[in-house]
């Protein structure tokens, strides 16, 4: 595995490509959806928020189901069609005038969402030797990064323009976006589908371990609302900080992310250095929990100073446990199945996304520092675990379930 800038030649290259073309549309409707839906459309905020999180709660359950028509059906043509759908769904946006048509334009974008991340996973895995593609997806990460940073920019243009104009305009670029993601994927080689096999109806809801360790990371993302809540509501609440500082932390990680994910990524090669990474970055975000406390009541200086010490230490937590976390959902998913796995590990996503926001405005908000010690433990806790829940699911694997070759442990 290398930290060369971009993926080599051939379908890595494409997969990339693809994931750029998309997040920089994403990255434009990430920054203004919400004003267009309470200002252009008409909705009150609360129901934005409930029709979103209702269809994300519905994204998480097509993402298994989906997954499974991927491995079966065929991943490339699996998701091009997801591509298509997504952007038909953001399309939708553009004539919503009520609170049902958003709810159900909503969940049609979740579930072509979840179900395209699933089908893009077993792609990779159809297209690229298992020793690579942990590397490929921490290019994949830093390429989405870059995406989401010039798509905000274009929304930010929106957002000072303030028309209805340029906010369906946002919109028609996200939704080109998917349509571009899609030609991409359709220059990729095909990947021949799995047969179906009876006992396979239950698929990974039979499989406890992977079950358990899917549950491990959901508490390790636990972290992902920290830069968009989590630290702003403590920076205005809880510091002395000015709130400008949010964006500035914002950038930090982002940035991180983008120069650094690649070359956190190649030392993760198997199951052994993959809890090693996530073991030590469960340390790394108890230092930076730690260190994010200090900035409670202290001075300007040094609240700002604790402040950005601790989005580097945040920052370098998540990248380890990123990269983890891809190796051992790839290695411990049965072979031609990975896009129901994927799918069922990609709940885990959603699931952050929906308690997140809950758990840290209690935990940080309400309690303060010693809420920022029991996240940190937290993290300590769920890192560790991964270990055993590890080697038990590569127990069971080497009893059959799975094939040898993606269960092996590090080389040398």
């Amino acid at each position: 595995m290398t930290s060369r800038p971009v993926p080599p030649a051939g379908p890595q290259r494409v997969l990339a490509l693809a994931q750029l073309t998309n997040s920089i549309g994403d990255g434009a409707y990430y920054v203004t959806s919400a004003l267009y839906f309470t200002h252009g459309v008409g909705l009150a905020p609360a129901r934005v928020g409930l029709g979103l999180t209702v269809a994300w709660a519905v994204g998480s359950l097509a993402g298994v189901p989906l997954g499974r028509v991927a491995d079966r059906r065929g991943p490339r043509g699996t998701a091009v069609l997801l591509a298509l759908g997504t952007g038909a769904a953001v399309a939708s946006f553009l004539v919503v005038r009520g609170f049902v048509p958003f709810v159900l334009a909503a969940c049609a974008y979740a579930t072509a969402q979840s179900g395209l991340a699933a089908a893009r996973q077993a792609l990779l895995a159809g297209l690229v030797a298992a020793g690579e593609r942990t590397g490929l997806l921490a290019h994949l990460q830093a390429t989405l990064n870059a995406g989401l940073a010039v798509g905000a920019g274009l929304g930010g243009l929106a957002l000072q323009a303030g028309t209805r104009a340029a906010y369906l305009a946002v919109f028609a670029l996200d939704a080109a976006s998917f349509l571009v993601c899609a030609a991409m994927l359709l220059r990729l080689p095909a990947v021949a589908p799995v047969a179906v096999r009876k006992r396979d109806t239950l698929g990974v809801l039979r499989d406890r371990p992977y079950a358990l360790l899917t549950l491990l990371n959901t508490v390790l993302l636990l972290r992902m609302p920290l830069l968009s809540l989590g630290l702003p509501l403590w920076i205005a609440e809880r510091t002395t900080a000015p709130t400008w500082l949010v964006s500035a932390l914002f950038v930090l990680n982002t940035g991180a992310v983008m120069l650094f994910q690649v070359r956190t990524a190649r030392g993760v090669t198997g199951l052994a250095s993959a809890t090693r990474v996530v073991r030590r970055s469960g340390w790394v975000m108890l230092g930076a929990c730690a260190v994010f406390a200090l900035s409670a009541g202290a001075s300007l200086r040094v609240a700002v100073g604790a402040l950005v010490v601790g989005a580097v230490l945040q920052v370098v937590a998540e990248m380890g446990q990123s990269a983890g976390s891809w190796q051992l959902s790839f290695d411990l998913a049965p072979a031609g199945r990975v896009g129901e796995y994927q799918g069922f590990f990609g709940t885990g996503v959603t699931v952050a996304r929906t308690l997140g926001p809950l758990v840290l405005t209690s935990l940080l908000v309400e309690w303060g520092t010693p809420g920022w010690l029991l996240l940190g433990a937290l993290t300590v806790v769920a890192s560790y675990a991964m270990g055993p829940a590890t080697r038990r699911a590569a127990g069971r694997a080497a009893g059959g379930a799975r094939q040898p070759e993606l269960v092996g442990c590090d080389r040398g």
